[in-house]
């Protein structure tokens, strides 16, 4: 995956040491990452309690948005793929207490699988 997927908002996974670093000042004593999606600015980032949802805003990307999503919040999910007519795949998740899902447009290209089996193995 290089710049082009990365224009076409194709999802890569991830250097984990480099993101670690990265996210030390936000993650939990004992937590520890497991995975992590690159969606352009945006990542999907997985460790062993969570799923943390991190969303660049803005120009320069300065002002991050930082949704932790704890595994045993996910009631259920829905990761429906991308179509003939239809260019983006869509993931859903349900969380206790919402009514309505959390809603992540993914790109054609976006590893829907992986993301899918890693909610799966975490939240099950």
């Amino acid at each position: 995956m290089g710049l082009l997927d990365s224009l076409m908002g194709n999802a890569s996974e991830v250097n984990l040491d480099e993101l670690t670093q990265e996210l030390s000042a936000i993650m939990a004593d004992d937590e520890s990452l497991t995975l992590a999606y690159k969606v352009i600015r945006d990542m999907f980032v997985f460790t062993n309690k969570r799923l943390i949802l991190i969303d660049k805003q803005g120009v320069t990307g300065k002002k991050v948005s930082y949704h932790s999503v704890p595994y045993k919040s996910i009631t259920h999910f829905e990761v429906e793929t991308a179509g003939t007519f239809d260019m983006d795949a869509e993931l859903k998740i349900w969380i206790s207490g919402q009514k309505d899902p959390l809603i992540k447009e993914l790109k054609r290209g976006t590893d829907v699988v992986g993301i899918q089996k890693t909610i799966a193995n975490m939240s099950l």
